[in-house]
């Protein structure tokens, strides 16, 4: 079996990259989604998976950061030091604490993410075109800064890195009351003014949050900006959401966006809204009953199948 040192010096140099090529907008995304882990000081269970299987090991870019015991979505991509991704159907997930001797396992899924088209006149921004995602549903048992080793089936390449988890999330829990932001609706402003989407999808800004709870009326809401999103996996969140509400036109749901910057403006800061909502990130997608109550959230990217899935689960 060959040693993994090769390995580890592939994902040294991946994740020194991803350190400086990953930053996001800095006042959108004031904590990192990755962290950059010393690949001298490997726990022990990390250590003997890694040596496990010939083959490169890579760095995992995570595309969810706001994370708290219990159950939780974690998304990722697997980069190759070319910046292609790896995007092999299925992968086994083991994540676990330095101190463990054993990690716990999970299963990850890719999903396919509608394409990122920039909008016309949109200002320069990296999106490497992520187009598919890693989604693993992992229960965290305490706080800590968790070790991931992803082993895509029948592939000799693996993904490795850390996540935080906090004691609590900073965005609303599930389970908790929606915020009832009265976001800017088309009766207190022209599209243009509400939304940076080209051209803009009327159907989500007919409603605010404030009006739907209101009304009692069951809602999808995302925090999204179409023309400045910024990292790799903050995916195409507006588009997800115009493809599942016309899905559910004649189901009574609301789909609502909202803009995440003062003015549409990155240099103004988030608006605001995002700031009732707690976001630190972008985007994100929650789905609030006819209660009021948030019953699924995404942060990043979310495929269409996951949103379309929790809209009638929940909310029919």
């Amino acid at each position: 079996m060959r040693s993994s040192t090769a390995g580890l010096v592939v994902l040294s140099a991946v994740l020194a990259a991803l350190a400086v090529g990953c930053g996001g907008a800095k006042k959108a995304e004031p904590e990192p989604v990755q962290e950059t882990p010393d690949v001298r000081t490997l726990p022990d269970w990390v250590s003997s998976h890694l040596e496990q299987r010939d083959g490169d090991v890579f760095g995992l870019i995570f595309g969810t950061s706001d994370h708290a015991p219990g159950p939780n979505r974690a998304s990722f991509v697997i980069t190759r030091p070319d910046n292609s991704i790896v995007q092999v159907p299925e992968a086994n997930v083991f994540f676990g604490l330095p101190g463990w001797k054993q990690p716990m396992e999970a299963r990850a899924r890719l999903v396919p993410l509608e394409p990122h088209i920039d909008p016309p006149g949109a200002a320069p921004h990296d999106h490497p075109d992520a187009t598919d995602l890693y989604v693993a549903n992992v229960r965290f048992p305490q706080p800590g800064r968790y070790w991931f080793v992803v082993e895509p089936k029948d592939s000799a390449e693996r993904g490795a890195g850390l996540l935080t988890v906090k004691k609590t999330t900073f965005s609303p829990a599930i389970g908790s009351k929606a915020i009832p932001s009265d976001n800017p609706t088309l009766a207190e402003a022209p599209p243009l003014k509400i939304t940076t989407a080209s051209p803009p999808d009327l159907t989500l800004l007919r409603h605010s949050v404030a009006d739907s709870l209101r009304a009692q009326a069951p809602f999808v809401v995302a925090f999204a900006t179409p023309l400045f999103c910024q990292t790799r996996t903050c995916g195409p969140a507006v588009e997800t959401l115009q493809t599942v509400q016309k899905r559910f036109a004649r189901s009574g749901v609301r789909f609502i966006h909202i803009e995440v910057y003062e003015d549409n403006d990155p240099k103004k800061g988030t608006n605001r809204w995002m700031q009732e909502w707690g976001l630190r990130t972008e985007p994100w997608v929650f789905v609030v009953d006819r209660k009021g109550l948030v019953r699924a959230k995404f942060e990043g990217a979310v495929s269409v199948g996951e949103l379309e899935d929790a809209v009638r689960r929940h909310l029919l």
